[in-house]
């Protein structure tokens, strides 16, 4: 059972800190062990399990609510911190273990709440209901996960008997099986068992897989936690709280030194704006963050958590009506790592559905490697991260964080490109309640219609938020055979001052229809509320879909490679090898002054059912604006190529067949269109006046 605590030794866990809850787990060590060793069975891991809870309990302490159970409170960090050290890692079993292995390793291939909830049930030994709070679902739900629990274990370890007992009857094997089921049900049930030869044999499935881990329960018992165990995990606390001290001090000293220059400032009475800039340029190295906090459009807020031996700063905070910005700051207190947030995965707002927008835009501001700011020190990055925009004015963000990707620096790779091939990540969990103020946008109204490439184009407003500078536009793709696809833009010049096109930012964050308009969206830098008195729109490139269908039969009477010309070009198809798996390849290697970048086509078959799979890939090469070409098989800098489009040189197509041993006879290729770029040097000047 989960050990209990009572109420003096939490007042003593109060007033003695880190060493009343160590002294705790000391004395509770056994239950524990037993517990981690269901998901671990690695003795360094193990040792990095109790440290890592230790730790966490000693820090999440405030933040312990008394209506909850000291021991489920404990339990469950001590369960979230088992899971984040099993998290993608292969368990082997060691040789004293070996008796048991076939059982762990059926554990170990069970869906993870199923296996929790066995373990904490069967092994540890917790009630259903204790259980269903531990994994914060309900008892029902705890039965349900038992249930399938149980059946998963049973294929898994063999059994290939198929039971088909009366599913009405399911919910009630356990409770049977434990003899806490109420008597009118129990009636029920061993009545229609007498008859139902089915849920008999089900039944006596069940009670033989609660029997193997009740047998299992009692080897687990008998696992002793090692001979000095715990004073390893004291010593690297002990360890860990004297670095921290040596920091502390640093930090004091500095604080003095400013305190000092501080005080000075306010005696001689220069707290005014130049002294918020001045404070600013002092505290905070990040030119964006500073901008952003002298302009009194957020405030610095010093939130930390730690985990892992890892520390992350929220700095900042940054919220209105286009996204919210979060500045961070991650330390490896205990190696020279770089990890970064990505937004995408391992961040999650908890309450995101509570005080944020689901269509709001989501940037992504890639890591910035050559930065003075991740430069300096090897174990430190500092980033941001977009979040989506607030429907509140104001309101707290409730982030959490379990993982977090760590930067591999390659200096052999070319034009210092980074290499994210293998990609490694650091998990944990850091959780923080951020304070946020949605700051105020303005839109003018621009109201102007022109033609690109003989399709009308409509600007319709321009946003100007403390993040973004948000340009609202539509397009027009009623005419038949060629529509814009995409409409890309360099800068937007207001009032002399140009701002850059967000090279990440999407078009299509504002999606709809009007009438036979699309309208979207383009971001570019802030421009920090400047009322607009004259918009220049300087366009890059236009991406469009012409409608141009051809039909090519194929006669492999007269052999391959053979040849056909479309949109200006001679194509090749250079073979077709007929069989189950039949495979069309066509080539055009001549791409210089080629109208098309690429074309939509289909392999058909005289009986389109016959298909059951149809995979297409393709080769390629990037050239840009310069006609500067690039291998799409060796590393290319994307970030630094002007404009470059990419033209689709070879397509394959696979085809397998429906039936077994049946061959597939290709008939013709059916192209729908092609793909081009263009580029393009308009400027579109709008007066606001």
């Amino acid at each position: 059972m989960i050990p209990k605590i009572d109420s003096n030794l939490t007042t003593s866990i109060i007033e003695k800190d880190m060493d009343s809850i160590v002294d705790w787990f000391d004395e509770h060590r056994q239950s524990f062990y037993t517990l981690g060793w269901s998901y671990l069975r690695n003795q360094h891991q193990m040792e990095e399990l109790f440290y890592n809870t230790i730790v966490k309990v000693h820090k999440e302490w405030p933040r312990f609510k008394s209506k909850t159970s000291f021991e489920t409170w404990v339990t469950s960090i001590f369960i979230q911190t088992c899971r984040e050290l099993s998290n993608g890692r292969s368990l082997k079993v060691p040789k004293e273990s070996e008796p048991q292995q076939e059982l762990f390793n059926a554990l170990d291939q069970l869906k993870e709440n199923e296996r929790e909830a066995m373990v904490l049930t069967y092994i540890k030994g917790i009630s259903k209901e204790e259980g269903a709070k531990l994994l914060q679902v309900s008892v029902e739900k705890m039965k349900e996960l038992l249930f399938s629990g149980i059946q998963s274990f049973r294929k898994v370890m063999g059994d290939r008997a198929t039971y088909n007992g009366c599913k009405q009857y399911h919910e009630g094997y356990i409770d049977y099986l434990e003899r806490t089921l109420d008597r009118p049900r129990k009636i029920d049930l061993e009545k229609h068992l007498y008859h139902c030869e089915e849920c008999q044999e089900d039944l006596a499935a069940f009670q033989e897989v609660m029997v193997t881990l009740v047998n299992l329960t009692e080897k687990m018992e008998e696992l002793h936690v090692p001979s000095g165990f715990m004073e390893k995990v004291k010593d690297r606390l002990a360890e860990n709280e004297k670095h921290r001290q040596r920091k502390n001090k640093k930090r004091i000293r500095k604080g003095l030194v400013f305190a000092g220059v501080f005080a000075l400032l306010m005696s001689i009475e220069v707290f005014t704006r130049v002294f918020s800039n001045l404070y600013y340029t002092w505290i905070e190295e990040d030119q964006e963050l500073r901008t952003f906090l002298q302009k009194d459009l957020g405030e610095s807020l010093y939130l930390e958590a730690e985990s892992n031996g890892v520390k992350i700063k929220i700095k900042s905070a940054i919220a209105d009506d286009v996204q919210t910005l979060v500045f961070y700051e991650i330390e490896d207190t205990e190696d020279n790592n770089q990890y970064v947030m990505d937004n995408f995965e391992g961040v999650f707002v908890e309450n995101q559905n509570k005080i944020m927008s689901p269509e709001g835009y989501l940037g992504y501001y890639p890591p910035d490697l050559e930065s003075d700011l991740n430069t300096k020190e090897k174990n430190v990055y500092q980033g941001k991260i977009s979040l989506l925009p607030l429907t509140k004015e104001n309101g707290t963000i409730k982030l959490k964080i379990t993982k977090l990707q760590k930067l591999i620096r390659d200096s052999s790779a070319p034009n210092g490109i980074r290499a994210y091939e293998n990609m490694e990540y650091e998990t944990g969990e850091w959780n923080f309640e951020i304070p946020v103020t949605k700051q105020p946008s303005v839109d003018y109204d621009l109201d102007e219609e022109i033609e690109v490439e003989g399709i009308p184009v409509r600007f319709d407003k321009l946003t100007i938020a403390p993040t973004a500078t948000v340009l609202h536009y539509a397009i027009n793709n009623e005419r038949p055979g060629k529509r814009i696809d995409n409409l890309n833009f360099d800068n937007l010049e207001v009032n002399n001052k140009k701002m850059k096109a967000d090279m990440y930012g999407r078009s299509f964050v504002e999606t709809h229809q009007v009438g036979n308009w699309f309208t979207f969206q383009r971001h570019f830098d802030p421009l920090f509320g400047e009322k607009p008195k004259e918009v220049n729109i300087q366009l890059e490139s236009i991406n469009l879909t012409f409608g141009d269908q051809k039909t090519i039969e194929l006669d492999g009477s007269i052999g391959y490679p053979q040849t056909f010309e479309y949109a200006g070009s001679t194509i090749s198809i250079d073979k077709v090898e007929v069989g189950q798996r039949t495979k069309v390849v066509i080539s055009d290697y001549a791409i210089e002054n080629r109208a098309y970048e690429s074309f939509q086509y289909q392999v058909v078959t005289e009986d389109e059912n016959e298909v059951s799979l149809m995979e297409m890939n393709s080769e390629g090469v990037l050239i840009d604006k310069n006609g500067v070409k690039y291998d799409m098989n060796e590393s290319v800098p994307y970030e630094e190529i002007e404009q470059p489009r990419h033209f689709i040189t070879v397509q394959s197509t696979e085809l397998q067949s429906n039936t077994a041993g049946e061959k597939i006879t290709p008939k013709r290729l059916e192209i729908y269109g092609y793909n081009a770029t263009k580029y393009l040097d308009d400027v579109i000047k709008i007066s606001l006046e």
